[in-house]
Formats: structure tokens, sequence, C-alpha cells
């Protein structure tokens, strides 16, 4: 639902200070989940029950690279270990994936499911054509994403998001 900029009079908090009604943030992540809602309707169009948008990488790697345990899994997909453990627990309780003895016997090895196996082939064209269409996006605007995020990268190298925010904080009285 896009906001038009206006106080609604039901909104009992409208204008009191509350700066979580200003955000630079928001239209990303909002731009993002519909474009995840978006992927998740192609999903459902096909019958693919279950299956969000952001499980597909983990699961197309486990198909490229066989089971993996969690911390190379998170490895290879750049996550963290812990965030890695909540998302294979919500896929494994949709039934994409399983937990299996690993090498050894201390282990366990996270691999896809027949459910998951029987539509792998569909996930890898749908990121295929996602990409293509992110890619035919990016051709139309005159700012790219892709720049973007190399440019916001970069100057995170020079000051990091940390060290902006700690800076702003101590400038702030009601920080102390």
């Amino acid at each position: 639902m896009a906001e038009t900029g206006k106080t609604r009079k039901e909104d009992p908090g409208a204008g009191v200070g509350d700066p979580s009604r200003e955000s630079l943030w928001r239209p990303l992540r909002v731009l993002q989940e519909g474009m995840d809602a978006e992927i998740a309707r192609i999903y459902a169009e096909r019958r693919i029950e279950g299956l969000k948008p952001s499980f597909v990488r983990e699961l197309l790697r486990l198909h490229a690279c066989g089971p993996m345990t969690i911390g190379a899994l998170a490895e290879s997909v750049g996550r963290t270990h812990s965030a890695l453990s909540q998302k294979v627990a919500a896929m494994r309780a949709a039934g994409w994936v399983e937990t299996v003895a690993g090498a050894d016997a201390r282990s366990k090895e996270v691999t896809l499911t027949e459910q998951a196996r029987g539509v792998i082939g569909r996930l890898a064209a749908e990121w295929r054509a996602t990409e293509a269409a992110v890619a035919e996006i990016e051709a139309e605007i005159p700012y790219p994403l892709s720049r973007v995020v190399v440019d916001i990268e970069r100057a995170l190298e020079r000051k990091s998001f940390h060290d902006r925010i700690a800076e702003k904080l101590a400038e702030d009285p009601a920080w102390e």
C-alpha cells in the first residue's frame, strides 16, 4: 500500500514527534517486499505452495553443491550461521529441506527433500528470469540499482554505517 504523505485523521500518533514517520529505508524495503510478493505470485500461479522467494538461493545452492552443513551453506551464501540456522528451520518446516547425519556422527547436513528436487528446475528458471527482469529494469532507469549498491558499499568503506550512526548519536542529547 503506497503512502500518500497525508496525515489520516484516525491516526492518533500523527505529528507527535514520532521519528519512525520519516524513513529513507522504507521505500527500498517496500520495493523489495513488493518485488518478492510478485515472485511469490509466480510460484502460486504454478502451484508451488509454501515457497518463499527468500528460500530459493539456498535451495539452488544445495542442488548445485549437494548436502552441506549449516555452517558451510551459510558461508557459501554470505550469511551468518545463526541467520541461516533459522532459515533452515523454516525451510524444513515448509518441507523444502531436511537434515541428515553428516560425515561424522556429530555433524548434520542440510539436503533437499523430494518436494524441492521436484521443482528445482523451475526455481532455476525463475532465478534466471528474475535476474533478466532486473537487468531489464536497470536498463530502463538512469541510475542502475547495482551501481547504487556499489556506490553505497564504497561510501561505507570510507566510513562504516556504525561510525556514521555513532557520530549522529553523539550529537543528539536524547542519546545520553
